[in-house]
């Protein structure tokens, strides 16, 4: 009998072709030995950025509502239990690896990465558990991504923009088309990007899914006194009939900070409509699942002072998001980033986008094999314009030197990396 740690060391190196190696040919054929067929409505969720935080408030809404949620997500950040969660708690050890030997016996000659069996694992407990619906995410792109082997009843696309080129393409268009692969004939596909990739918006009509757009069929509008109001009016074109319109007036504002929250919170509310003739939910739920949301990671803030933030933010798309966070904060006498990110990122997009919010850089290199090292990452800044950085040895050591460093008037910000923020996390 292996623990879970043994399993996850084994499927690091099991399959011969690495960690990722898209197609759903192998995938498929262990799902159907298994014959992991889901009864319950299968939310699918993909897109570049805002991914996690339409699982968090799809998980808690439902929650909220008494329904039995399980939720996919990846990377975890401390424990890799937390991919496999059930009303937004990870599940045991026991349970996961039970399930791994489920697939081990089930898959035969057929080898599987490291994200397939997660995602195998993730549905099979899930259907064990007699779960009320699944809100599953994408790992990478959409089309020929493992999670894209279960049918959607709801697909989400939250955002198209470039990141991991090398599998998905170097344009937009691109990218779009790869993430529209989530997509069913005839059931509903919800986009929080407008105008989306014109790749995207072909697929689905080419395919007759029924297209919700942002800003078309479904919007929202901030109130006084911290409040705002979802607006769900179907027009002819995304193929939805008309009795579906619906407000959802005074909301409170998102536990998840960020002013782009809410564009996430509306595409999780857009579902919750498309789905509401199967999983009837009232404004309670909604307003209760809105407050005690939570995504660790992104944009949070921690409680004290000097007041920390912590963000995954790894592309340029989310680096945007991020200054925006930023700039909304109150104002910091001294502001340092501790920032490290992966080779394979768009390190020069992100540092460029971000770098007139930081006064000072304290970095670190990631000991993975997609790293950078200090002197790497200290040239890229120096090719920014960027000379206030100092190295450490470790992203602990670099936060733990900035909050000696800091004032209780300055400011702190974790960032560029899911390994950068969970190295912080690990310390807390």
């Amino acid at each position: 009998m292996k623990t879970l740690n043994d399993w996850l060391s084994h499927l690091e190196t099991a399959h011969s072709a690495g960690l990722i190696d898209m197609g759903l040919a192998r995938v498929g054929e262990v799902k159907n030995t298994m014959r992991l067929e889901p009864q319950c409505p299968v939310v699918v969720v993909a897109g570049t950025n805002g991914k996690g935080s339409v699982c968090a408030f799809l998980t808690q809404i439902y929650k909220q509502a008494g329904f039995k949620v399980g939720t996919l997500t990846s990377p975890h950040l401390l424990k890799y239990n937390e991919r496999i969660c059930i009303n937004g708690e990870p599940v045991s050890d026991e349970t996961i690896t039970a399930s791994f030997e489920r697939i081990e016996a089930a898959r035969g000659g057929v080898s599987l990465t490291y994200f397939e069996f997660n995602t195998l694992a993730a549905v099979d407990i899930f259907m064990r558990e007699n779960v009320d619906v699944m809100v599953l995410e994408v790992g990478l792109g959409g089309r020929l991504d493992a999670v894209n082997v279960f049918d959607a009843d709801c697909a989400v696309v939250t955002s198209v923009d470039l990141d991991h080129q090398s599998f998905l393409g170097d344009t937009v268009e691109a990218v779009g088309y790869e993430k529209a692969g989530v997509f069913r004939s005839g059931k509903s596909a919800v986009c929080g990007q407008n105008p989306p990739p014109e790749s995207l918006r072909r697929h689905a009509e080419s395919i007759g899914a029924d297209l919700l757009l942002a800003k078309r069929d479904f919007d929202f509008s901030r109130m006084e006194q911290q409040q705002w109001s979802f607006h769900f009016h179907p027009t002819a074109a995304s193929g939805l009939s008309d009795g579906l319109k619906r407000n959802r007036n005074a909301l409170p504002v998102p536990a998840l900070r960020g002013a782009y929250q809410l564009g996430n919170a509306a595409c999780a509310l857009a579902v919750i409509e498309c789905l509401n003739h199967r999983l009837p939910i009232d404004i309670g739920s909604i307003k209760r699942g809105l407050l005690l949301v939570h995504n660790p990671g992104r944009f949070q803030v921690l409680p004290g002072r000097p007041l920390t933030v912590l963000d995954v933010a790894h592309n340029p798309h989310a680096a945007r998001a991020l200054r925006q966070g930023l700039i909304a904060l109150p104002f910091a006498e001294k502001r340092t980033a501790v920032f490290s990110i992966l080779a394979d990122k768009d390190s020069d997009g992100v540092i460029d986008i971000v770098k007139d919010q930081f006064d000072q850089w304290y970095i670190a290199p990631l000991h993975l094999p997609r790293g950078m090292s200090a002197a790497e990452i200290e040239q890229k800044l120096n090719r920014h314009g960027i000379d206030a950085v100092q190295s450490f040895e470790n992203i602990q050591t670099a936060y733990q030197a900035a909050l000696a460093q800091a004032g209780e008037n300055d400011r702190i910000t974790v960032f560029g990396s899911f390994h950068t923020v969970a190295e912080v996390m690990a310390t807390l």
